[in-house]
């Protein structure tokens, strides 16, 4: 499969987890859009746009068990929990839940909108390794309080790559009547999702990781309970361009002149995922994932986070480096020195990411993968650690 990505061919790219390339053929997608909208502005902005984002939307919302009509597209997760955050009602005194596992990012918008107004952000810290759901759920809903407005938590976490059990964290706030915001960038294609099923309150994911859409592509889902609560960031138009009917997603599908064309392409990765085969993708990526995790955590002697099974971790592992490997005291900015060398000397692009005060490396790889790379990055890191 390696044939239908334009990768360079002198690199060895182990970081799909963080920014997933498209394959050629949405890429090709992408610009035969761009060249309609470029061809006659007028015709694709104000005459065809909102019936393509509607049909793209219908289709993304069938991959994920939605109504498109619940659905709208953002740039990427972030800008998706940027909205939920502008939208929750928080006062003086009330409480957001996170995981101990959350994206830096994450953390800072609630801390943010929590120092706003007088709010405090709780954090729960989950048991490892991760074997036992319902010991994830006690141990989670044990930091919920009567002062608890909203959990929010990874379907699968960013840091760690573990998969949280949030069909039963979701059951378990319903019967709480907790509102339940999941972060899901990972989770799209790389595991079976059905919003129906799942009934949280909000979604917000990346398309561009594993479902492979192009880059600057995402959605946010929003219940029908919250659908005339919901509050942009940035105020437009609020409306229709062409007597499409009037929707809580005008507020966000005409936010001023943008090109379109990368949304347009979802439903092309969508396409490509299918025709290969969802359950082949998934099953061929985890194996990966697998033979990662047996080789670095045999290698570096340390412990995985989870048990040795798809329930917990999918097309990508976090394994902990030897405590040889410096950790940074603060951040700065910049990549971890290691992250570099690897980059610059090896050509080998993969994430290290610091954690609960260790150094740990993140495999997270795609159809273009294979475990002779792997064996490569371990005699590396055999002579360099």
């Amino acid at each position: 499969m390696k044939s239908s990505w334009s990768l360079d061919p002198e690199i060895t790219f182990l970081n799909h987890g963080s920014f997933g390339p498209s394959p050629k053929c949405v890429q090709e997608a992408q610009r035969e859009w761009m060249s309609q909208l470029e061809s006659n502005p007028m015709e694709f902005l104000v005459r065809q746009r909102e019936r393509l984002l509607d049909e793209m939307l219908d289709q993304l919302g069938q991959f994920i068990g939605s109504p498109g009509q619940s659905l709208i597209p953002v740039e990427n997760a972030t800008v998706g929990m940027n909205i939920v955050a502008n939208t929750i009602p928080l006062q003086s005194g009330d409480e957001i839940l996170l995981t101990n596992h959350e994206y830096g990012a994450v953390q800072r918008i609630w801390q943010k909108k929590a120092a706003s107004v007088g709010a405090k952000v709780i954090t729960a810290t989950l048991p490892l390794p991760f074997q036992d759901a319902d010991e994830i759920v006690e141990a989670l809903f044990r930091s919920v309080t009567p002062q608890t407005r909203l959990l929010v938590l990874s379907h699968v976490t960013s840091p760690t790559a573990l998969v949280l059990p949030v069909e039963k964290i979701c059951q378990r706030a319903r019967e709480q009547k907790l509102p339940v915001c999941i972060d899901g960038p990972h989770a799209i294609a790389m595991r079976p999702l059905n919003l129906a099923t799942l009934n949280c309150d909000f979604y917000t994911a990346s398309c561009h990781k594993w479902l492979c859409a192009p880059f600057g592509t995402g959605f946010l889902y929003v219940a029908p309970h919250w659908q005339h609560k919901i509050s942009p960031v940035n105020t437009s138009w609020g409306g229709t361009m062409y007597g499409r009917e009037k929707s809580w997603q005008d507020e966000f599908l005409w936010v001023g002149t943008s090109d379109p064309s990368r949304y347009l392409a979802i439903s092309n990765a969508i396409d490509f995922l299918q025709d290969y085969g969802l359950d082949r993708f998934r099953k061929e990526t985890h194996q990966l994932a697998v033979q990662a995790y047996d080789l670095f955590s045999k290698q570096f002697q340390t412990e995985p986070y989870s048990a040795r099974h798809s329930d917990w971790f999918g097309s990508m592992v976090t394994i902990p480096l030897p405590e040889s490997v410096p950790v940074p005291t603060k951040w700065t900015g910049r990549p971890h020195p290691l992250q570099e060398l690897l980059a610059i000397k090896y050509r080998i692009e993969v994430h290290l990411v610091k954690w609960n005060s260790l150094m740990h490396i993140r495999i997270s790889s795609h159809l273009y993968n294979d475990f002779s790379e792997l064996e490569r990055l371990s005699q590396i890191l055999k002579e360099e650690i």
